[in-house]
């Protein structure tokens, strides 16, 4: 962490130490994506040179902010690098916040001034390559450090080593249930890393701040992204968002409960005021029915009688309200089962069909029954092809006879048997030139089918022209 750029991470990156007071180039007014950053929307206005705020905020690793005077009026901006007073020797950070915003966060976090510390200088070569190097150090630092502990048998993890700037000391961060005795640990981390030693505990949230990871929404975790303060989630909290009490579903990373369980318990709080209470009971002529179940969203609480418990009557708040008073009343309701309504079931439509599982297999379906269809249209159609071809077959004079009156229209056609009319009404899909229809008398013959007839009927090819 050199800069407030985007590299800052890197130990090796170092644009910071440059002669101009802009620091890094690649640095905006909001800090990057940092946790706890501040969007200075001050940035472009000039506030007047009497007025102007002495005092800057200083990141370190960690997330570690504090405040610092500046004394000798040198020019800072966002990315800054800076050497600044620690106890004991020096400290070297990441300028985060300059102007009129620094008395406001000062004030949010009740800093007093007096306790400010001064900056000495903008960081030089020398106090970067100092700080870089302890900086690669610190992950073997803290592996030696887990197993010293180890070897001396204390319950304590060690999360985070965090250097000093000037390498005078090291600050370690761990975790434990209970109390620790420091004194043969300090003695060992002191004898092995030849340094001051510094202790700090923080607790399991802390330290899921500090580590970071994934949560069960899939997102980064709150607490090591933009969550600052750890407000205090119990068992109550999930009981009136009606959830059920597993702590495997309901604890974090950090083994606590979420600390996203407080986001909409205000909302439940709200809709829950215009509830009756979920230890209402209701005084029937069948016997006395207890809550069950409430249902936040849909505004319906679910009852059941003392003796038989498995059979559940969901109303609605406004009917519980009138039953309730109706006991005031030293009145019994009716039975659950007689007070229920039957519920009309709504269809709901999914217009983006997201949730349906055959959505690919609809088109395919349709193409199916348009298949089957025109296979049964098919197998019809041959079916009275067959049955056509057998009348046919036994009326072949009268087949030679329609042939030789299709060629000549004029003669009127008489004398088909009446018995094959329904067969011949019908064409088979092979037959290659239609079939005239044979009528019973000339007042229901239709000359009009004649022409057609002629005009689609080709009995030879047409000549080719050997000229075209």
């Amino acid at each position: 962490m050199s800069c407030g750029c985007k590299t800052s991470g890197d130990s090796a990156h170092s644009c910071g130490p440059k002669k101009t007071a802009n620091g890094c180039e690649n640095v905006n007014t909001c800090g990057n994506s940092y946790k706890l950053s501040v969007f200075d929307w001050l940035s472009n206005i000039n506030n007047p040179t009497p007025n102007r705020c002495d005092f800057v905020e200083v990141r370190f690793k960690n997330d570690r902010k504090s405040f610092y005077k500046n004394v000798n009026n040198i020019p800072l901006h966002i990315g800054s690098v800076v050497t600044v007073e620690s106890s004991p020797g020096h400290d070297v950070g990441v300028v985060s916040l300059t102007g009129e915003l620094v008395k406001i966060q000062m004030k949010k976090k009740k800093f007093s001034e007096e306790l400010a510390l001064k900056i000495y200088r903008q960081a030089n070569q020398k106090d970067l390559e100092v700080w870089q190097d302890v900086r690669k150090k610190e992950d073997g630092v803290k592996l030696e450090a887990r197993k010293i502990a180890q070897r001396l048998g204390l319950e304590m993890k060690v999360t985070d080593v965090e250097y000093q700037g000037d390498s005078s000391k090291i600050t370690f961060y761990y975790t434990a249930d209970n109390r620790i005795d420091f004194r043969q640990l300090i003695k060992d981390y002191a004898g092995a890393f030849r340094t001051k030693i510094d202790m700090k505990q923080i607790g399991f949230r802390q330290e899921a701040a500090k580590v970071g990871g994934i949560g069960s929404c899939g997102r980064e975790l709150c607490c090591s992204t933009w969550l600052t303060d750890f407000r205090s989630v119990n068992t109550n909290v999930a009981r009136y968002q009606q959830l059920s009490i597993n702590p495997q579903k309901l604890a974090g990373q950090c083994g606590k409960l979420k600390c996203c369980l407080n986001y909409e318990l205000d909302s439940y709080m709200d809709a829950l005021s215009n509830f009756p209470s979920s230890s209402t009971t209701l005084e029937t002529e069948k016997g006395k029915a207890f809550c069950i179940k409430i249902d936040v969203f849909k505004k319906k609480m679910w009852f059941a009688y003392v003796d038989n418990s498995i059979a559940w009557y969901d109303f609605d708040i406004d009917l519980v309200k009138k039953l309730i008073s109706k006991n005031k009343r030293g009145e019994k309701t009716l039975p659950l089962e007689d007070l229920k309504q039957p519920d009309t079931p709504s269809q709901s439509i999914d217009l983006i069909q997201e949730n349906n599982v055959d959505r690919f297999e609809k088109k395919n379906r349709g193409s199916k029954n348009r298949n089957n269809n025109q296979n049964k249209q098919n197998n019809s159609q041959q079916q009275q092809g067959q049955g056509q071809g057998q009348g046919q077959k036994r009326n072949r004079p009268e087949r030679q006879e329609r042939l030789t009156r299709s060629e000549k229209p004029e003669t009127p056609n008489n004398h088909a048997p009446s018995g094959n009319q329904p067969k011949q009404q019908k064409q088979h899909p092979q037959q290659k030139g239609p079939v005239e229809k044979v009528e019973a008398s000339d007042a229901e013959k239709k000359p009009q089918n004649n022409p057609n007839k002629k005009k689609f009927k080709k009995k030879y090819p047409p000549k080719k022209d050997k000229d075209a």
